[in-house]
């Protein structure tokens, strides 16, 4: 009886000790994670996958792959998820759907629910496509001859047609094993281990220096590996901004994380640092800034901090001070800009923009109205050529703030990384 109960206690322990293992994982992907796969939601999010957790975006920590996918593990334990992609395609029946592979079945998701009848086997869904992929990619014409996925096994390329389901087994020679791939603003990623190429999705050719460092453009972390270009990185990173804003000398200064990137406005010279290093009072991470009068205003959290413009920059004394108390709105907020020579700083939180007359005193946020175009922005900036909207990966030019209030159309999206940065990949 004695031995019974203790194989008991033992088999128990072991389920405990499992249990644990699958819910309590601490994952840090700023120590270097080879990811199982990566794929676009249908709101451009990119969720990454290692084990059975996920990270949706580009920080943030991990979750738990079944509490937004719970019935990968009620029909197959998930340990890891092969290989996932978006069929974005608006002539297929599956269009925004996510598709996942494990082993040698492939789940169908519309709007985070399970189809019908899946998970199905791959060859019944793809036919001629392998067991046990590496990894999957959408490809929507032009950018491949027709609307296709590209499936990865070993050294094997398999392109697969969604209309016809033919399947066109191609080599790529200069291209390392992938053991995850997405496609990102119109650019194919391969990622192998924590380093990433970019690759032509036609011919598998890299251009360029390649292999990179992952943590360098698609995660946000405080430090990046010894060999990153930080100019480089700041400049080229998917990540999207937490703030920007531009002196009245010109030069322009965006924040990311624990960064920041300076533009010169009299040679367009780029150089990065820590937030750290020039504002040590702030440590890292703003919410908004905005420059009045050569000082910048930074907003972290409820509180204020004010810096005279120069080298090096200036903290003033008696700050921090509360949002509340120094613009007359409870933080956090979202953005805010002054537009050059005005006198007014525009307070953005949410879907909600208000006017904050900085000659005043006290200071009051009023004339409250309604941004129509976004439900919430990363930031934003004003200057002589009109106000820049960040959202995301994207900018939005208006030349007016009152244009971009009341507007009721998006402009032409803009890249970030290209056009105001200088950034070709």
């Amino acid at each position: 009886m004695k031995l019974l109960t203790h194989i008991l206690f033992l088999a128990l322990a072991v389920v405990l000790a499992q249990c644990d293992e699958h819910t309590s994982a601490v994952l840090d992907r700023c120590q270097g994670l080879e990811m199982d796969a990566v794929a676009v939601n249908e709101e451009y999010i990119p969720y990454f996958f290692k084990g059975d957790h996920l990270f949706k975006g580009f920080h943030g920590k991990a979750e738990l792959s079944n509490e937004s996918f719970a019935e990968l593990d009620d029909h197959h334990h998930l340990g890891h998820v092969d290989a996932a992609f978006r069929m974005h395609y608006e002539n297929s029946s599956d269009h925004d759907h996510m598709f996942f592979f494990l082993d040698n079945k492939v789940f169908s998701y519309y709007q985070h629910k399970l189809e019908d009848g899946f998970p199905k086997d791959i060859s019944e869904v793809f036919p001629g496509i392998p067991d046990h992929l590496d990894a999957a990619v959408e490809c929507p014409k032009p950018e491949c001859d027709e609307d296709s996925v590209i499936f990865f096994k070993g050294d094997d390329i398999y392109h697969f047609n969604v209309q016809t389901k033919a399947v066109d087994e191609r080599e790529f020679k200069s291209m390392p094993n992938c053991t995850s791939a997405f496609r990102f603003m119109e650019h194919y990623y391969c990622f192998h281990g924590h380093m990433f190429s970019k690759f032509d999705p036609k011919t598998g050719e890299v251009h360029g220096k390649y292999p990179k460092e992952a943590r360098d453009y698609f995660m946000r972390c405080s430090k990046f590996s010894e060999e990153s270009d930080h100019v480089e990185r700041e400049r080229c990173s998917r990540v999207h901004l937490d703030a920007i804003t531009s002196d009245n000398a010109g030069n322009m200064y965006a924040f990311r994380g624990h960064h920041f990137l300076r533009r010169d406005g009299d040679n367009d010279t780029m150089t990065a640092d820590t937030i750290e290093n020039a504002f040590k009072e702030l440590h890292s991470e703003v919410d908004a800034v905005f420059t009045y009068q050569d000082h910048l205003y930074m907003i972290k959290d409820d509180h204020l901090f004010l810096y005279k413009v120069g080298e090096p920059h200036t903290h003033l004394d008696g700050y921090p001070k509360p949002v509340k108390e120094e613009l007359g709105i409870e933080g956090p907020i979202d953005a805010a800009f002054v537009c050059e020579d005005h006198h007014i700083a525009y307070i953005i939180k949410g879907k909600n923009i208000y006017d904050v007359e900085l000659k005043a005193s006290p200071r009051v946020a009023g004339n409250e109205r309604t941004i129509h175009l976004f439900e919430n922005v990363d930031a934003a900036m004003c200057n002589r050529e009109g106000v820049k909207v960040i959202k995301g990966n994207h900018f939005y030019h208006f030349m007016s703030t009152m244009e971009f209030v009341a507007g009721r159309s998006l402009p032409e999206q803009h890249r970030v990384s290209l056009e105001l940065f200088g950034c070709d990949h």
